[in-house]
């Protein structure tokens, strides 16, 4: 005898898939799968860091003399296998548009191309980031700490490719290459905003970057640092207005330390200091000290 009889339960999610299918005019997939797949990203993203650093995040047994062949190798892999994702979100986001196979294929490989054309630029970036981690932290005892051990340079590392990957229209894969390193690290920025060179995120637990948020140079964040957005702009109908700029820019040279919430599209001017635990809502211009006293001091001088 059974110990579980599953036929009504497999008969009652078949109803509710239905349903939901038919209220989100989906088809029923009868090509196989219709979304991206956030194993296969997962995979992809380790094979991607493994060629960006080959030495450090790639195999175990990797000698130097062999490199350049595995880095080949594996960008081959990862970007064939990107392309099949790429060809699911496209084919995905078309399902209302009257787009030919022909056409999905054309855009899937064109920003396949482009997404690795890239990756030179990525690599350039993180060496700024890493150096910027190693510059900044007095524990840190060498580069090669910093790239194998702190979270906030592997959630810049999901970044740097997701970021990438939002540009070329694929927001889905961005979104989910960005979650990957969410759940591994604490730290939430979501694939669209803007982030300079050099940018370090010290601990980093918690740490909140918004879709629209713009980062310049040589920013320092502390954990459980917010760049969020101060309220959401509805239309007519009570929708939210989606798109829309509605978190910080923060100039270059800026440093924000824990626990600082930052709200709305306001500026923090180039080389600020905006102390920890605060809430800013304004505008700071450059070289601005925002910390709790101050803070304090002009509520009062208000009341």
């Amino acid at each position: 005898m059974a110990v579980f009889d599953t036929r009504e339960i497999v008969s009652a999610l078949n109803g509710l898939r239905a349903d939901w299918r038919e209220s989100q005019k989906r088809s029923l997939e009868p090509g196989g799968r219709e979304f991206p797949s956030r194993d296969a990203l997962a995979a992809i993203v380790e094979q991607l860091k493994g060629a960006l650093f080959p030495m450090r995040l790639g195999p175990t047994d990797l000698r130097h003399e062999s490199e350049d062949f595995y880095v080949g190798y594996t960008l081959d892999s990862a970007l064939h296998a990107l392309l099949v994702q790429m060809r699911l979100e496209l084919a995905y986001s078309a399902r209302q548009q009257s787009r030919t196979e022909a056409d999905i294929e054309a855009d899937a490989v064109k920003a396949a191309r482009s997404f690795a054309a890239a990756l030179p630029g990525i690599r350039s970036l993180l060496d700024k980031d890493v150096l910027a981690a190693y510059n900044g932290d007095p524990a840190a005892r060498s580069v090669d700490e910093v790239l194998l051990c702190y979270p906030g340079v592997l959630a810049l590392i999901h970044h740097r490719l997701a970021h990438q990957l939002y540009g070329l229209g694929l927001p889905l894969l961005a979104r989910i290459v960005a979650e990957l390193a969410h759940s591994q690290t604490g730290i939430d920025i979501h694939p669209g905003a803007q982030i300079g060179e050099g940018f370090f995120m010290d601990h980093g637990t918690g740490v909140v970057i918004g879709e629209t948020a713009v980062i310049g140079k040589r920013v320092r964040l502390y954990q459980a640092v917010t760049l969020g957005a101060k309220r959401f702009p509805t239309d007519q109908e009570g929708n939210l207005q989606k798109g829309l700029p509605r978190h910080p820019v923060v100039e270059d040279d800026v440093v924000i330390y824990a626990g600082a919430t930052v709200l709305g599209r306001v500026t923090l001017g180039k080389g600020a200091t905006i102390g920890g635990n605060v809430w800013v809502t304004h505008d700071v211009p450059a070289g601005g000290n925002v910390t709790q006293a101050i803070s304090r001091e002009a509520t009062g001088r208000g009341n």
